[in-house]
């Protein structure tokens, strides 16, 4: 067994390994090994040279203090139980400390793997809110803006203590949603059919109906800034760098 960055000729399983475990279509794994992906930010355990347990990250950072976004975490079920993805982790863990990386975060799936992430010295922070609402009777002003706009508003609206998720990221959310603002208000959101579903709506919630209604929606679903949720973990691998009070965007 040893953990390194993956070469080229471990493409196909790559990817197959993700498909398998998270069901995403091949449009999306493109998307993402076109604009987020690069092998150095990608540690995999091999065993002989099959991929037995893999993660990526994306870089982020919070009060100019540089973060992983650990991503797309999974173990070949063939070699689950073995404790590879703890190993894996805690390898990675020490890589990115000896490239000045003053912590990290990540996104766990389900309760249980909180648990595990738990386990090995995260902690959660911040949280979300989800709220639904019809299309309103008013309509206010909404423009479609490109990702730099998008990033320097939401440096401005974003709770204090936010981690900033630009560069990679930030392309690799462009291609899944669109951004939008307004007069008291940032949005970034996707639709399908007569539904609008707001992954991060930063400002002024109560604007969400007048939204819908200005884009052409009968209906949407919204994410805030809150508390209700747990949401984001985090994993200090510096002494000078403090919890983060919230993240916003899974790359799911």
């Amino acid at each position: 067994m040893k953990i390194e960055f993956p070469a080229a000729r471990h493409m196909p399983q790559q990817r197959r390994l993700w498909q398998e475990a998270f069901g995403d279509t091949d449009a999306f794994l493109d998307s993402f090994y076109r604009s987020a992906y690069a092998p150095d930010r990608c540690r995999c355990v091999l065993i002989g040279d099959e991929i037995a347990a893999i993660l990526y990250w994306i870089d982020c950072e919070l009060d100019t203090h540089k973060l992983a976004y650990l991503y797309a975490v999974v173990t070949h079920p063939a070699h689950r139980g073995k404790g590879l993805c703890r190993k894996l982790i805690e390898d990675t863990h020490q890589l990115l400390a000896s490239r000045g990386y003053a912590g990290a975060v990540l996104v766990p799936q389900k309760e249980s793997l909180r648990c595990m992430y738990a386990g090995m010295g995260y902690e959660s922070f911040g949280g979300l809110e989800e709220y639904s609402c019809s299309a309103g009777n008013i309509t206010v002003p909404v423009r479609a803006i490109g990702p730099a706009e998008f990033a320097a508003l939401r440096r401005k609206l974003a709770p204090t203590g936010t981690v900033i998720q630009e560069g990679a990221g930030l392309a690799f959310l462009a291609q899944q949603l669109q951004f939008y603002a307004g007069d008291d208000f940032l949005l970034a959101a996707y639709g399908e059919k007569d539904t609008l579903s707001g992954v991060e709506l930063l400002g002024n919630p109560n604007a969400a109906p007048g939204i819908l209604n200005a884009l052409g929606f009968a209906r949407g679903n919204f994410r805030v800034p809150g508390t209700k949720m747990p949401f984001a973990m985090f994993h200090p691998l510096s002494n000078h760098i403090r919890t983060p009070d919230y993240l916003g965007f899974a790359f799911d």
